[in-house]
């Protein structure tokens, strides 16, 4: 056999030693670039600490709030809502989870989140004075109940159409809500409804006079 050298007088290199020369290669090229690694293993290592030291963010709760000024006596729709992230700790009392199809007692502003006593219904009634009651009433004259803003303090009158005689129904009642003209009203009947709160014992002659007789009313001087 022959066992000559090759003709360029160098010893073939194995696949072992390319290995061995491209790990020094790498190696040279990292001490080179030492300081920058360095530099860059603490800047990760900083990163790491702040978000493992950073507080949680803090604890919300979903609160719907008026998208816009929404007037008394609105039906509400989802469009008139809209949800707003606050504080646990700063949840009005009262709050409502699902206002839609309600109908509105008081203004609301926008941003305003909606709580039962903005709302008809035993939200409105549990903020009353003790010995007063929330009912519908119908007055009779629906341009009279048109003039009416929630917070009006009014007297209601009955008058008999057949003895053509008027008496007071009841005295210094709240208007709560003023319902509007196309929910309160009703073809079959005249007038239209609005929400008072009266005192317990006057409903049964309130209730009697609204079907029975022409309802209107008088604005209390405070």
């Amino acid at each position: 056999m022959d066992f000559r050298e090759p003709a360029s007088g160098r010893v073939p290199r194995t696949r072992t030693q390319g290995i061995a020369d491209a790990l020094a290669e790498v190696r040279r090229r990292l001490l080179r670039r030492r300081r920058l690694i360095a530099v860059l293993l603490v800047g990760v290592a900083v990163a790491a600490s702040l978000r493992t030291l950073a507080p949680p963010p803090p604890a919300s709760t979903t609160v719907l709030v008026a998208a816009r000024d929404l007037p008394a006596g609105q039906l509400l729709r989802p469009e008139d809502l809209v949800e707003q992230q606050v504080a646990p700790g700063v949840v009005p009392e009262g709050v409502v989870g699902a206002p839609t199809g309600r109908l509105l007692a008081a203004p609301l502003r926008e941003g305003e989140a909606v709580t039962d006593v903005r709302l008809v219904g035993d939200g409105l009634a549990r903020a009353q004075p003790p010995g007063t009651v929330v009912m519908p009433i119908r007055l009779s004259d629906a341009g009279q109940a048109a003039l009416l803003t929630v917070g009006d303090r009014i007297d209601l009158l009955a008058t008999d159409p057949q003895a053509g005689t008027t008496g007071e129904l009841a005295r210094d009642v709240t208007v709560l809500a003023v319902p509007d003209a196309r929910i309160s009203g009703d073809a079959a009947l005249p007038g239209r409804l609005v929400v008072v709160a009266v005192g317990h014992l006057e409903v049964p002659d309130v209730t009697g006079a609204s079907v029975a007789a022409y309802v209107t009313y008088t604005w209390r001087h405070r």
